[in-house]
């Protein structure tokens, strides 16, 4: 159990530190709504792995990649997701002039706190969770590797539920640590990342990418 405990961390660690939709969302969310909304968001991306851990764990996954048809249905509206937070970022740059940061609710175009945002692209704690969520569960390929990955390490003769869940606790561990960091790190370079031009240069990538990996979903699903 140890030796396969082992070899499943280190392939862990490699999937987690892989740049994707997770990094994205936490970066866009530490840039705009600060260090607790974007540790919420990485906690709801782990809330996300267990639902997967726990699918895969009784089986559902299994049902979900032997229909094509579900499988595409999830993906979908994934990319679907992915784009418009892509939108969003690309919309919250746009809105920056070099002047400064002006919050959305002074005109016209502001939203209230019922919302979930407070100045211009600010989440709550509780959306900035459900954002990083809903990115985990509509993205089907984290239920697919776990699938196809976590029976790797899976010793003879054990649990399989115990053992699966306790391994999708370490990804889940290592997830928060490394997303975490990331949050905290951006917190700790805040003064240049407030600066309207590095904060508007960063919006643009940040949805670009989200929008990139929105559309290649899509486009992989059609073919």
């Amino acid at each position: 159990m140890f030796s396969s405990l082992m070899g499943f961390t280190a392939v862990a660690v490699l999937l987690t530190v892989s740049p994707g939709p997770d990094f994205a969302v936490v970066l866009r969310t530490s840039l705009g709504s600060g260090r607790r909304a974007a540790l919420c968001s990485a906690l709801g991306i782990a809330a996300g792995c267990v639902v997967w851990g726990l699918a895969g764990a009784v089986g559902l996954t299994a049902m979900l990649s032997a229909s094509r048809t579900a499988y595409d249905a999830l993906r979908v509206a994934g990319a679907l997701y992915l784009m418009w937070l892509g939108f969003q970022a690309l919309r919250s740059a746009r809105r920056r002039t070099p002047g400064g940061d002006r919050p959305e609710g002074s005109g016209p175009q502001g939203a209230g706190p019922e919302s979930g945002i407070t100045d211009a692209g600010r989440q709550s704690p509780l959306r900035a969770f459900r954002t990083g969520l809903l990115t985990n569960v509509l993205n089907p390929k984290v239920g697919v590797v776990y699938m196809s990955l976590l029976p790797q390490f899976i010793p003879h003769g054990a649990p399989v539920v115990a053992t699966t869940l306790l391994l999708v606790a370490v990804h889940v561990l290592l997830g928060l640590l490394w997303l975490g960091g990331i949050a905290l790190a951006v917190h700790r370079a805040r003064a240049l990342f407030q600066r309207p031009r590095v904060r508007r240069r960063l919006d643009q990538a940040t949805g670009g990418v989200l929008l990139a990996l929105g559309a290649a979903v899509g486009v992989e699903t059609a073919r």
